[in-house]
């Protein structure tokens, strides 16, 4: 069985404390170069949709029998109900988390549904997966809308790519507020397509994104140089990106030069800020 619906994307949140040294500046100036809440919101959202795919992944294999694992479970036994329904057409696929905060071995908390039909096998062109969510929270974040992953058949370099749009509101438990999330990209399959194990897959991938914040401002994502996920490491090995805040400076985000490390550097009215990744 080989990669059935599944696409493991890693989830990041970039984390950063800014500490700018200046007099010239007034609370207003520095709040523009210190501000990063719209990048750590996108980086919210994407972790969270990306996350649900990688347990929707999991979910999958175990549920029909399949040969491969993942190296960490992310959810426990008793944790999840798993419903495969393999004779209905499209086909689906249920994780239940039920309705109280269950602590799962990735040490979040999560409770209702992620809700998966597909009409074929991950690696099939034509292949649609959608998903869909019931109740569903992670830490307390609601998540609602559609995620949807088409196999777009092979590109011009002979790999086979993904188009992947996303539609979705994530429901803030502190106060309440909501982060409207949109997301179009397209993700190249260009190693570890003929292997066994998730761990050797890597992935190029582009595209934009954008939101409204719960304070009603806005931002916009594009991805200037091709993002390279290598699925073995946890953090984004290259490529760089701009985020565009309303009424502040564009950020430009750049992911290294290929090294497996939680290093990246955000470039902002000229100045250069490294932060660590968790």
């Amino acid at each position: 069985m080989k990669k059935q619906i599944s696409i493991i994307i890693m989830s990041f949140t970039i984390l950063a404390t800014l500490s700018f040294l200046t007099t010239s500046c007034n609370k207003d100036e520095k709040l523009k170069n210190d501000n990063t809440s719209a990048s750590a919101d996108d980086a919210l959202a994407e972790g969270l949709f990306d996350n649900a795919t990688n347990i929707a992944n999991e979910a999958y294999e175990n549920g029909s029998g399949g040969l491969k694992t993942t190296n960490e479970s992310l959810f426990v036994s008793g944790c999840a109900i798993v419903t495969l329904d393999l004779t209905v057409s499209p086909k689906e696929l249920t994780i239940d988390f039920g309705n109280e905060n269950c602590l799962c071995e990735d040490g979040r908390y999560r409770r209702g549904k992620i809700l998966v039909t597909f009409n074929g096998e991950y690696w099939a062109p034509g292949t649609t997966i959608t998903y869909g969510f019931e109740d569903y929270h992670v830490n307390d974040y609601k998540i609602d809308g559609t995620k949807v992953i088409t196999n777009m058949g092979l590109n011009n370099e002979g790999n086979l790519y993904y188009s992947i749009n996303v539609v979705g509101i994530i429901t803030i438990p502190d106060n309440g507020g909501n982060i409207s999330w949109n997301s179009q990209t397209e993700r190249e399959w260009v190693e570890g397509n003929t292997t066994w194990t998730h761990l050797d897959d890597v992935y190029l991938i582009t595209g934009v994104s954008n939101g409204i914040r719960s304070n009603g401002l806005t931002w916009s994502k594009v991805i200037t140089n091709a993002l390279r996920v290598e699925i073995g490491c946890r953090w984004i090995v290259s490529g760089t990106m701009e985020i565009q805040p309303e009424g502040v400076a564009i950020r430009t985000v750049d992911w290294g030069d290929g090294e497996c490390d939680n290093i990246a550097t955000v470039l902002v009215n000229g100045i250069i800020i490294t932060i660590y990744l968790p």
